[in-house]
């Protein structure tokens, strides 16, 4: 059990720093993907925001909130292959969706589980 919980942790800080490097560090390419998305400054602005409060949501020890932060980056990382799948990108595009996506089904999960 107790490897269910450090795979757990890793796993949120995983979706922790990815979210922070690519919506912080890497801001610029998310302006060149949302204008090649054509789609508006707005939506992307709001995207950052949910993503990065469910990223710091996820890093607690409250249940709920774990809850809210995986489930939330997950229906937004489902919303991103959808995009992804209509703009018919190459699917090493769509992999880091991809694979955020299930690692926050799992944490969701494990989560649930565990309540």
């Amino acid at each position: 059990m107790e490897t269910i919980f450090v795979i757990n942790d890793a796993l949120k800080i995983i979706v922790g720093v990815s979210i922070f490097f690519v919506w912080v560090v890497r801001y610029s390419n998310i302006i060149e993907e949302f204008k090649q998305f054509q789609l508006p400054d707005w939506l992307r602005d709001m995207v950052g925001i949910f993503k990065l409060s469910f990223a710091v949501m996820i890093q607690s020890d409250s249940a709920q909130l774990v809850l809210i932060g995986s489930g939330g980056i997950a229906v937004l990382m489902s919303a991103a292959l959808f995009t992804h799948f209509r703009v018919n990108t190459s699917y090493f595009k769509r992999l880091p969706s991809l694979s955020l996506m299930i690692i926050c089904i799992m944490l969701f999960t494990v989560e649930y589980s565990l309540q």
